[in-house]
């Protein structure tokens, strides 16, 4: 990874999406894609997944049961914090992706005193091909985040994330970031209802990994959240870079930058409602807040199952399934 660079957030530009794969794709999606940042704002209506709050209408289809629910424009209904989750992913994984997206639109929507954003987040989109099939996916979800790295997973990925959503999200910031990856199953009402009573700053909250006597040096990678001021701080803290610390395990990283700069000191550890599914896909708890390594279709079927996610389907002659 290019960590000179990791000072900014940039989204593909045209020359860069401009190929011979585009010229079937309409020239307004590689717009969508360079307008990413704006996506942020409680004001603009994104048309896909990445909104998961009641009253935030959308242009193709409702992103969660219930969100026929709508809020007076004269008087909108604020919400009490504002959270936003990155799913770390890769271009590639675009099956994983739309398992995912059903994966929150088919839950119960957040509640009213949370507005909850999920964004799908990739490193540099460099490949042609991935360049005009994502270009679709933020034309029609408005849920991609494309940021200025080397795609990664433990060289500086995580790190170039939370540098970049202080400034990419600076018009409209928020009370929360959380990093998680497309192997996780985030109950989104679950984890609103733990974060509600918890302070606006200085917070480290996830799966508690202890070292030595800290029972909480770091979180888990499977997901984890922070306050903005910590994610602000990770923005402008330059001995990160400085000390080249972003390669290595970025779960163990990113609690080693907070420790050594006594930040996040309100620690939360949610375990047992954060887990890792086990070989037997026996373990799920009704009061999960996230479950991770779901890692192929039989798991995600597995997990879809236990919490019934389709348990409202409406019969029709069009389908018959058990």
């Amino acid at each position: 990874m290019k960590t000179s660079s990791s000072s900014q957030a940039l989204f593909p530009t045209s020359s860069t999406l401009c190929t011979p794969y585009l010229l079937l794709v309409p020239l307004g999606l590689l717009a969508a894609v360079v307008v990413l940042p704006s996506l942020g704002s409680s004001h603009v209506r994104s048309n896909g997944l990445g909104v998961l709050c009641p009253g935030l209408d959308t242009d193709g289809y409702p992103v969660a049961s219930g969100a026929e629910k709508t809020v007076s424009a004269e008087s909108p209904e604020q919400p009490e914090f504002r959270l936003l989750v990155g799913v770390l992913t890769t271009p590639k994984r675009y099956e994983r992706r739309g398992i995912v997206r059903l994966a929150y639109a088919l839950q119960p929507p957040a509640p009213a005193y949370a507005q909850v954003d999920v964004r799908f987040v990739f490193c540099g989109v460099d490949d042609p091909v991935d360049a005009a099939l994502v270009a679709l996916e933020a034309a029609r979800h408005g849920d991609v985040l494309v940021l200025n790295c080397t795609e990664n997973m433990n060289d500086g990925k995580t790190h170039e994330y939370f540098s970049s959503v202080p400034r990419t999200f600076a018009d409209a910031s928020y009370d929360y970031v959380m990093k998680t990856d497309d192997d996780t199953y985030l109950r989104v009402a679950a984890m609103a209802e733990e974060l509600r009573p918890k302070p606006r700053d200085d917070v480290y909250l996830g799966y508690g990994f202890a070292v030595g006597d800290d029972p909480m040096q770091f979180m888990h990678g499977m997901g984890y959240v922070v306050s903005w001021d910590v994610a602000s701080w990770v923005s402008t803290n330059e001995d990160i870079l400085r000390y080249n610390d972003t390669h290595g395990p970025e779960d163990l990283l990113f609690g080693k930058w907070l420790n050594i700069g006594k930040r996040g000191q309100n620690r939360y550890d949610l375990k047992p409602r954060m887990y890792d599914l086990n070989w037997n896909r026996d373990n799920f708890r009704p009061d999960t807040v996230a479950v991770h390594m779901i890692k192929d279709n039989r798991r995600w079927a597995d997990t879809f199952r236990y919490f019934n996610v389709t348990a409202g389907i409406k019969p029709s002659n069009l389908y018959h399934l058990p």
